[in-house]
């Protein structure tokens, strides 16, 4: 994201880090030689223990963050925020990160909580900037970035079930689970990455893949570990937003009782991409489909201990080649 250099600069910054217009959160934002990092946020606690303070504060650190940012989006009937900002602000500063900014909303007016000058920062606060209006909505709507969801129903919205598909829901059902006692297993296994594969660079060509019966081939395989993590291993740089279109559209299409896996597969994706808001109504759909699903418990865990998205790209480089191996041989 482009450089920050004002109040309504991050202001207008933080819905686009987030995916959508927080209201009633706390957020905080890792700053690295001036370039923004994951945007941490969290629902705005009635209460705070030392312990909560201190994870928030660990983010920054295990982001090798140099400067922090935060934004309190303060709740109706909150009258003074200074329980919570006081100590998140020592916590910050007792970890050598500089705080840049400590930014308070509430009543759609803001003002900083570091600022002593009641010239530009009154005690009633300023009003709120215009996003659409703002110089970054416009750099980043350049970039191709959406702009973010109203609000975290919207967002949950965008990753609903769309209506069902009879034909697909059958060609997925006529499609038996791997017998790994049958000496065929490698093969469908094999088969089953490989038509993950087909289904990749038929949607980066067209955007969308009319094969129902390749669609159908994916959504019954991905049920299959060595095919899951096959599939969470293919995402690199090049390839990253291709792949999220892809899983947000098959999640989108697949049959209750099958969306479990590739939930969990569009949250990672989303995460690594820093939309950690969007990661985590994935994971939401993951345990709808199935409550006790072991990649989304293992996510949301990842998520709640802030591992920086880049740790995705670090685990893929040592477990890819070891699940390619064992699908194709050394």
């Amino acid at each position: 994201m482009t450089t920050l250099t004002s109040p309504h600069d991050l202001l207008a910054a933080v819905p686009f880090l987030v995916g959508y217009h927080p209201t009633n959160s706390l957020v905080v934002i890792s700053l690295k030689e001036e370039t923004l990092g994951m945007a941490m946020r969290v629902d705005y606690p009635e209460n705070i223990e030392p312990e909560q303070i201190d994870t928030l504060a660990d983010h920054l650190t295990k982001e090798e963050a140099d400067g922090a940012l935060v934004v309190a989006y303060v709740p109706d009937g909150v009258f003074d925020s200074e329980y919570l900002l006081e100590p998140l602000r020592e916590a910050i500063s007792m970890r050598g990160i500089k705080l840049r900014e400590c930014l308070e909303v509430r009543h759609n007016r803001w003002r900083s909580s570091i600022c002593t000058d009641h010239g530009c920062c009154p005690p009633e606060g300023n009003p709120m900037p215009d996003l659409e209006a703002s110089r970054i909505a416009a750099e980043q709507v350049a970039e191709g970035k959406p702009l973010p969801f109203t609000d975290l129903e919207a967002m949950a919205s965008s990753i609903a079930p769309v209506d069902s598909d009879p034909e697909l829901a059958k060609l997925v059902k006529r499609i038996k689970p791997i017998d790994y006692e049958a000496d065929n297993q490698k093969l469908l296994q094999r088969e089953g990455a490989l038509a993950v594969n087909d289904l990749a660079g038929i949607f980066a060509r067209d955007g969308i893949c009319q094969d129902k019966k390749l669609t159908a081939l994916v959504i019954a395989r991905l049920q299959e570990l060595q095919v899951r993590d096959y599939a969470m291993g293919i995402t690199d740089n090049e390839n990253i937003e291709t792949l999220w279109a892809m899983w947000r559209w098959l999640l989108r299409i697949t049959p209750t009782g099958y969306s479990a896996p590739i939930a969990s597969l569009f949250s990672a994706v989303s995460y690594e991409k820093g939309d950690g808001a969007l990661a985590q109504r994935s994971l939401d759909r993951a345990f709808l489909d199935d409550p006790k699903y072991p990649l989304a418990k293992l996510l949301r865990r990842v998520y709640s201990a802030g591992w920086p998205p880049e740790s995705f790209a670090n685990m893929r480089a040592d477990l890819h080649p070891k699940v390619c191996a064992s699908l194709f041989g050394e």
